[in-house]
């Protein structure tokens, strides 16, 4: 038999609905904004004609973002730091979670201490660019992985999901003369599918937005990420270190705005297209990891 609801409970739900759909369009709109101008002409633009939808519709703007060899090798550096940086992340904090999660592993108390207080009190800035000085890494592309290979937090998720993982299948494989690290890599990570998704997507997204070390680290401008090539072309209207012709030239009087928009629309696309593939894995890592037997 069907239950019928309140009159006070359709109005919760009528509230929160409209709240819902409130915060959606608040959130969405900008977005459709810098979606219908990126396909807009310059003169719409500049009339300030263009809401949500494009006017005078056209490509030329992703054009111009697709023939501008620097942006197409900023676009490069930040898919090679996204892929290599979040790999070598996934790698060092399971192969670091994985101990801390181990009884038997007598110091991990004194271990986690010392990473809750990273946590708490992050390092200085002047002392970091220092030991990236000393190390050799400025101006290479390895500074913008090597100095952030574990987030604590990231750790802290790993580990607990590492915890919930039956002892019993740990033990067995040490009966079977496994190793420590072959177990961590036949039994723990492919049991941590979920985890390593959900840490998968922070670590990706933080590369794929990275600025600031980029900012602090690089002097090379072939090393730029995509971020940094953004904030050239909207903070210093610098649009190209590579000019070829006409076509750059009537495109960045003609469309500065549009440009902008475009690129905004390219480095934004990649990471929406991946999440929703993610996205049970996302809440089924989050939610494993934090529970404890």
């Amino acid at each position: 038999m069907a239950i019928k609801d309140s009159p006070k409970r359709k109005i919760f739900i009528f509230t929160n609905m409209f709240l819902l759909i409130t915060i959606s369009l608040v959130s969405l709109l900008p977005l459709l904004h810098v979606f219908a101008q990126s396909f807009s002409s310059g003169v719409a633009i500049d009339a300030g004609d263009v809401a949500f939808l494009p006017v005078e519709f056209t490509l030329d703007n992703f054009l111009f973002v697709f023939r501008d060899a620097s942006i197409l090798r900023a676009y490069g550096v930040t898919i090679f730091l996204t892929v290599v940086g979040t790999l070598f992340n996934l790698l060092a904090t399971a192969s670091l979670a994985y101990p801390l999660s181990r009884k038997e592993f007598l110091g991990r108390k004194y271990i986690l201490l010392l990473v809750l207080f990273t946590m708490i009190f992050s390092a200085p800035l002047i002392p970091t660019f220092l030991v990236v000085q000393s190390l050799g890494l400025l101006d290479t592309i390895w500074a913008l992985i090597f100095p952030t290979a574990i987030s604590a937090f990231n750790l802290f998720v790993m580990r607990s999901f590492f915890i919930n993982i039956p002892d019993e299948l740990i033990d067995a494989a040490r009966i079977d003369g496994m190793g420590e690290i072959r177990i961590l890599f036949t039994v723990v990570l492919p049991l941590s599918k979920p985890a390593l998704a959900t840490l998968g997507i922070f670590y990706a997204v933080n590369h794929w937005n990275s600025y600031f070390q980029a900012l602090m680290f690089i002097e090379n401008p072939k090393l730029y990420p995509l971020q940094i090539k953004l904030r050239q072309m909207i903070v210093e209207d610098s649009f190209t270190n590579d000019p070829s012709g006409d076509f750059y030239s009537s495109m960045i009087q003609t469309s500065p705005e549009g440009i902008k928009m475009a690129t905004i629309v390219v480095a934004t696309i990649p990471i929406l297209l991946v999440y929703p593939f993610l996205q049970k894995h996302f809440i089924k890592g989050f939610m494993l990891g934090s529970l404890k037997d």
